[in-house]
């Protein structure tokens, strides 16, 4: 306070110094016109850059003062030939301890104001130090504390949700898998603020240590599982275990971070081996279409055993009731089937006719006469012709 009331004074006298009575930036002179080091007016000597020019280039009679006399009276309280002294030692021209005190007074309250009332929005906390130390946290709305530097409020945002990329800006984030293959990895952290007083007091660099933390935990993740997980369907496993992981973390250091969510933007094998990896999910993709049409086949082949199953079932109950009558339809219903696409030879018992009568071809007037039960006969030769008187003599 001592300090500032001797800037004030310096200043007012300063200016009382410049604009006295005698109406000269540097006070009343003697009107000493001899100038021994040169400021006098008509002297032959070199002119002090000091003093006013002589009178002639004045167009009149004027008071010429040096700044040594300046200086000297300012020390003075403004005594001198030329200057009035002021009151209680201040040179001519300065306040009085009145209008110090008013204006030291206005300052204060100025500070207090500035310093003692917060606002904090909605979506605001206001951690309160008291000497450095944590006092309360102040909720949305106007609270007064005590003036700075005693009391001090940090305002944080808790709805505030941070996007952390990784990698930042273009590059290859490189990592190692389970089956020792190389991804490049491109994923995102969401986190916000739970707790105000932990995030403030606990931890310096709150950026930089959500960002240590998710390269860590998603390394940890990568290295369990094989490529094909990571740039495939194992993504959502690998999100979920990351955001555990540094939740746990987090809550170790006190941190006063919440992790929202880890989405993983971009996976796929580095560039220099891109092809070989495109070729390789080719051929997967071909062997799950392989592997699907397998499938469908089975799926059919199974519906007709099913579907055989059944009637099989049905035709039991039905052999349960009648036996006899079931077998003997299932003998037939078998040759039938078995008979209907094959050369038959057929073998009948005796008392059969073993073929058809079939008609004599155009032609021959040979008819054969083919009698049912009774085999064929041989053919009697022709007897001869007998004499008549043989036949008479017979007789």
């Amino acid at each position: 306070m001592a300090r500032l009331n001797g800037w004030i004074a310096r200043a007012t006298g300063f200016g009382g110094a410049l604009w006295n009575e005698n109406k000269g930036p540097w006070g009343g002179g003697s009107g000493d016109k001899s100038g021994g080091d040169g400021a006098g007016g008509d002297s032959g000597g070199p002119r002090n850059p000091w003093a006013f020019p002589p009178e002639g280039k004045r167009g009149g009679k004027s008071n010429v003062s040096s700044l040594d006399d300046f200086l000297k009276r300012a020390r003075k309280g403004g005594g001198g030939s030329g200057g009035g002294g002021g009151r209680g030692g201040l040179p001519t021209g300065m306040p009085s301890r009145p209008v110090v005190l008013i204006a030291t007074g206005l300052l204060v309250l100025a500070w207090i104001a500035f310093t003692s009332v917060h606002v904090i929005t909605p979506e605001q906390r206001g951690v309160v130090k008291l000497l450095g130390r944590y006092a309360y946290t102040m909720e949305p709305g106007i609270g007064m504390t005590l003036p700075a530097p005693i009391a001090t409020v940090e305002k944080v945002n808790v709805q505030k949700i941070t996007n952390e990329d990784f990698p930042q800006g273009s590059g290859e984030n490189l990592m190692l898998t389970q089956d020792q293959n190389i991804v490049d990895l491109a994923y995102a952290v969401r986190w916000d603020i739970a707790n105000p007083e932990d995030f403030v007091f606990q931890i310096a660099e709150p950026t930089t240590t959500v960002r240590a933390t998710a390269e860590s935990a998603m390394r940890a993740a990568v290295a369990g599982v094989t490529l094909n997980d990571a740039i495939g369907p194992g993504r959502t496993v690998i999100e979920a275990r990351v955001q555990q992981t540094m939740q746990a973390i987090l809550d170790e250091y006190n941190s006063g971070v919440r992790v929202r969510g880890v989405s993983i933007k971009n996976a796929s094998a580095p560039a220099a081996v891109d092809e070989a990896f495109k070729q390789v999910t080719a051929a997967q993709q071909a062997a799950e279409g392989d592997r699907n049409q397998a499938r469908a086949y089975a799926q059919q082949v199974l519906a007709g055993a099913q579907g055989a199953a059944t009637e099989f079932d049905k035709i039991y109950e039905q052999y349960r009731l009648a036996p006899e009558v079931t077998r003997r339809r299932l003998y037939y219903e078998t040759m039938e089937a078995v008979l209907a696409k094959s050369n038959k030879t057929v073998v009948e018992t005796r008392g059969v006719t073993p073929y058809l009568p079939l008609p004599a071809a155009r032609g021959n007037p040979v008819q054969p006469q083919v009698q049912q039960g009774q085999a064929a006969q041989p053919a009697q030769p022709a007897q001869p012709a007998q004499p008549a008187q043989q036949q008479g003599g017979a007789q």
